[in-house]
């Protein structure tokens, strides 16, 4: 059973320029996740771009590196397209695909997900929801029945940090996730994704 993660990290960014090279703590936000899986049961960490400085950059971090289409890395392009570019390139049994945009992902959390592929066909990272949600201007719960926090049915965020799947499943579907998925549940302090320079200011100040 060969499992690989494969980080996909294009050139184009436009909220943050040239986003996944931006530096914390004087190292690559990029590095953090390819450190991340090289500490884990991955048996190969890859990362996929279109952009050659993130291929030198993450092969000086120990990972393996493809060069993907241009094609593959518009600002329209699903990152489905990169994964079966990917799938079309290297050999695998189980794939963890991993962004670089969540650097406080631990080896532990990467392990947690492989685990339980062995239940469901794929898995997705997720964080409890402990905030009431409101839609648009609708809530989700009721106004004139306002629950304890603690009496709510249980409510997750998709963290965005990996998506674990199977060769077969991601071939099968065109798809991330497919079939019977599965959890795993990660820290809150795990769950930040860099989107934005407020979120960028909140991550460093966590990993300083």
């Amino acid at each position: 059973m060969k499992i690989v993660s494969v980080i996909p990290a294009r050139g184009g960014s436009k909220e943050i320029p040239r986003k996944n090279l931006v530096k914390i703590n004087g190292h690559p936000l990029i590095s953090y996740t390819i450190k991340a899986s090289l500490k884990s049961n991955v048996n190969e960490t890859w990362v996929s771009s279109d952009d050659n400085e993130i291929l030198d950059v993450a092969s000086s971090y120990g990972a393996h590196v493809l060069k993907r289409p241009a094609e593959y890395a518009t600002d329209t392009a699903a990152s489905e397209e990169a994964l079966l570019h990917f799938a079309d390139n290297v050999d695998f049994d189980i794939l963890v695909f991993m962004q670089a945009t969540s650097p406080l992902t631990s080896a532990e959390d990467i392990n947690k997900g492989i685990e339980l592929m062995s239940v469901y066909d794929s898995v997705i990272s997720v964080s409890e929801l402990t905030q009431f949600v409101w839609s648009g201007s609708t809530p989700s719960y009721d106004l004139d029945n306002r629950k304890r926090r603690q009496d709510n049915q249980k409510t997750y965020l998709e963290t965005g940090a990996f998506f674990i799947t199977s060769r077969n499943a991601l071939l099968k579907s065109k798809n991330r996730i497919s079939g019977n998925i599965g959890f795993t549940k990660v820290p809150k302090l795990h769950s930040f994704d860099i989107d934005t320079y407020d979120d960028l200011e909140v991550v460093k100040r966590l990993m300083s």
